[in-house]
C-alpha cells in the first residue's frame, strides 16, 4: 500500500510502498477514511532531532484518523467489520492509572507503552496510508451517527485539544465572562465552536490575518481584533470594567502571544498555552495578574473524544475542511508551512 512516511529528521515525508498491517491479538486494522494534516507534524519535518522525543522515525505521518474497521485482532469484541469509527491518537500502556481512565496523553507508564510519548503518526505509523494498524481496540471509538470519517478526523486532534483546553476552565466561564482566542489557525477556529458550543462566555478572537478574523466571526466569535500593539488595550476595553478575559487561549505560543495573554487576563483567570511555538513567559510575583492560573495542555483524553464526536455529529463543532489525495499531501505540508491553509486540510487515501 501507499504510505506517506518521514525518513528522517529535518526532511520531507515521502510517498513510498509498504506492507498493509495485520493485526495481531487485541489489535484492530482501520481502512483509512481521513487524515488530518496537522501544523506539528511540521516540527517533525522541520526542528526535532535525534533525542529531541524518545523516539525516532521511520514512521508514517498523520495522527488525526478516521475511517472504517477493516481487520480485527483475536480478542477483539465490540466492534464490527466495516463499522466507522475514529481513532484517538496518544497510545500509553493501558495499564498505569492514567490510561486507566483514558488519559494516554499523561500515561506514568511510558516504558509500556507501545512507542514513548506518542502514537500512530508520532513515533509510530499513522494514518496517511491507506490503511492504519491501531495496537489496541480501546483506541478506536465508533463514529455517532450523523458523522462520516471526513468531518471526524480533524476532531481527533484540531476538535480534541482545544475542547480539553476549554473543558478544564468551564468553572470560569460563566455568563458574564469573556474568554481571549489567540490565533484563529486549525486548533484555534475549532476553539471559537467549542466556546460557543459550551459555554456562556463572550469570545473575542485575535489574530494577525485579516481571513482568520473573518473565519473566527464566521464560527460565533463576538469581537475580532488584529494583532499588534493596541491588541491588549482593546481586548481590556471589550471586557467588562476593563478587568481582562476570564479564560485565555493560546493557539500559537510565541513570545508575544504570551506576553498578550498575560497582560489581558483577569485575576484568578487561566492562561492555557496550546500552541507549541516555542515562546516563553517570565513569571514572577508581579509579572502576571494575582492568581492567574497559567498551563500548558497536550491533547485531551478518549471520554473527551466521545464528547466532542457527540457536538461534530450534533453540527455544534465543525472544523472547516479542505480535502486533498494523499498524492497531494506533500504539497499540502509546504502549503501549511507559507500559512496557506484556511482550517484544517485532510488527506483522502
Amino acid at each position: 500500500m501507499r504510505a506517506l512516511r518521514l525518513l528522517a529528521w529535518k526532511s520531507e515525508p515521502e510517498l513510498v510502498e509498504v506492507d498493509e498491517p495485520t493485526p495481531g491479538p487485541g489489535q484492530v486494522v482501520i481502512r483509512v477514511g481521513a487524515a488530518g494534516a496537522c501544523h506539528s507534524d511540521l516540527h517533525l519535518m522541520h526542528d526535532f532531532e535525534a533525542g529531541a522525543v524518545p523516539w525516532n522515525p521511520p514512521f508514517t505521518l498523520g495522527h488525526e484518523n478516521a475511517g472504517w474497521v477493516h481487520a480485527l485482532g483475536s480478542g477483539v469484541t465490540g466492534l464490527e467489520v466495516g463499522q466507522p469509527v475514529a481513532v484517538y491518537g496518544p497510545w500509553g500502556c493501558g495499564t498505569c492509572a492514567r490510561c486507566q481512565l483514558g488519559i494516554d496523553t499523561y500515561c506514568e507508564n511510558p516504558a509500556g507503552a507501545p512507542v514513548p510519548g506518542g502514537g500512530g503518526g508520532l513515533g509510530l505509523d499513522g494514518g496517511m496510508a491507506e490503511y492504519l494498524l491501531v495496537p489496541a481496540a480501546r483506541h478506536v471509538v465508533p463514529l455517532p451517527e450523523g458523522l462520516d470519517p471526513v468531518q471526524a478526523a480533524p476532531l481527533t486532534d484540531a476538535g480534541l485539544t482545544p475542547y480539553h483546553a476549554v473543558r478544564r476552565s468551564w468553572g470560569k466561564l460563566p455568563p458574564g465572562s469573556t474568554a481571549l482566542v489567540i490565533g484563529v489557525g486549525g486548533l484555534g477556529h475549532v476553539g471559537v465552536q467549542i466556546l460557543k458550543a459550551t459555554t456562556a462566555a463572550r469570545v473575542i478572537a485575535v489574530d494577525t490575518k485579516d481571513e482568520a478574523l473573518a473565519l473566527a466571526r464566521e464560527y460565533g466569535a463576538d469581537l475580532t481584533l488584529r494583532s499588534g500593539e493596541q491588541a491588549v488595550a482593546e481586548i481590556r476595553a471589550a471586557t467588562p470594567g476593563g478587568r481582562g478575559a476570564d479564560v485565555v487561549l493560546d493557539f500559537v505560543g510565541v513570545d508575544a502571544t504570551l506576553r498578550m495573554g498575560a497582560a489581558s487576563a483577569r485575576t484568578v483567570g487561566d492562561l492555557t498555552i496550546v500552541g507549541i511555538g516555542g515562546g516563553t513567559l517570565p513569571v514572577s510575583y508581579f509579572s502576571v495578574p494575582y492568581e492567574v492560573s497559567i498551563q500548558t495542555t497536550y491533547w485531551g483524553s478518549r471520554p473527551e473524544l466521545v464528547e466532542v464526536l457527540d457536538l461534530g455529529a450534533r453540527g455544534l463543532v465543525r472544523p472547516k475542511t479542505t480535502t486533498f489525495g494523499l498524492d497531494e499531501a506533500v504539497d499540502v505540508y509546504r502549503r501549511l508551512q507559507a500559512g496557506e491553509v484556511a482550517g484544517r486540510a485532510v488527506i483522502v487515501p
